[in-house]
């Protein structure tokens, strides 16, 4: 494996991270005003807190890891990126900015608010909503370059009905994937209050969750011929294996057992669509102007960067584990019982 391909799959490796995390994130937010608006706080919410608490901020560490990556590794995006971006990531800044902000205030301050509650919920879905217009330019047709000037075609992307099915995919991927994991929380917990509801909401979102997967694909056919037939041509296996985990997953759940199993199905039904999607992209990272055999920094800052970035998630990957080991999954903290 030359050392671009490397590097792109091990900054890939760490969005996919950011997307597991901040997607369980970003619902539990969601749910937590759900419940609240609906009157039934007194059953999830507790159990949503103890989840938050810990890992709230530290959501963010793998998409840093991977936008500082990205950019060392190939300075182009930032050139490119850098225009088509500037509303979408300003826009993505400020709701993270309130997100933090209103989490204090819904969850430390004085006053229980259903306003701040509403506004940390909102964000949990619009910062992915946002964020997703990423993988949307990336399949090219939505930005132009004349004479060295790099022209985004904002009005194109924001009635193109392609990249309105990938910001649908990632509100209700978040949804899904937070109530799949919120289950297996709310059932290790032995929440017999919680566990039926969250069951609820995952069986309910696992429907248009795979929806929305077929109408990406029609769009995807429509918008980047090219990626579409990368696919197809032997390629179309990852996506067959996403599928038949997301049966497994869906399955257990209905059954009523072992919502452990499910959730990693739910997380290898990602994963592998996640890499399938990222193999079959390959060599664009931005069609047709940002190639990865062409666009790479120098070869040993690469293999530099390769090195650092490797290490970096030999740390992290051990890091949420103390957390999830030392507080999501303590016997005792996880029933919301102080430890002796």
């Amino acid at each position: 494996m030359d050392v671009q391909t490397l590097g792109i799959t091990v900054l890939w490796t760490f969005l996919y991270g950011y997307l597991i995390v901040a997607s369980i994130d970003f619902g539990a937010g969601f749910y937590a005003f759900y419940s609240k608006y609906t009157k039934r706080d007194h059953l999830t919410n507790r159990l949503i807190l103890r989840y938050l608490s810990p890992v709230w901020e530290v959501t963010n560490v793998f998409f840093v890891f991977f936008f500082v990556g990205l950019v060392g590794f190939f300075p182009d995006t930032a050139y490119y990126f850098g225009t088509a971006l500037l509303v979408p990531a300003s826009i993505v800044l400020v709701l993270i900015a309130i997100r933090g902000s209103f989490y204090a205030f819904a969850n430390y301050g004085s006053n229980d608010s259903m306003f701040y509650t509403f506004l940390y919920g909102a964000t949990g879905l619009l910062i992915p909503a946002a964020m997703s217009t990423t993988l949307t330019i990336s399949q090219g047709g939505f930005i132009r370059k004349t004479n060295e000037t790099v022209e985004f075609l904002g009005t194109k992307l924001f009635t193109n009905f392609y990249s309105w099915s990938v910001v649908a995919l990632a509100i209700v991927s978040v949804l899904y994937i937070s109530a799949m994991f919120l289950l297996f929380y709310a059932d290790k917990a032995k929440d017999e209050g919680a566990t039926p509801l969250i069951r609820k909401w995952a069986l309910f979102w696992s429907g248009p969750t795979i929806l929305v997967c077929a109408l990406v694909f029609f769009g995807l056919k429509n918008q980047a011929a090219w990626h579409y037939e990368n696919i197809l041509n032997g390629n179309w296996w990852w996506f067959a294996a996403s599928f038949i985990f997301f049966l497994v997953a869906v399955t257990l759940v209905y059954m009523k057992k072992n919502y452990g199993i499910a959730f990693v199905a739910v997380m290898l039904q990602y994963g592998v669509a996640w890499f399938g999607y990222g193999y079959t992209h390959l060599p664009y990272i931005l069609y047709p102007y940002i190639d990865i055999n062409k666009a790479v920094v120098n070869e040993t800052m690469a293999s530099a960067l390769v090195v650092v970035f490797i290490f970096g998630l030999l740390l992290l990957i051990p890091a949420l584990y103390l957390i999830l080991r030392l507080f999501l999954f303590d016997n005792d903290y996880v029933r919301g019982k102080s430890s002796k």
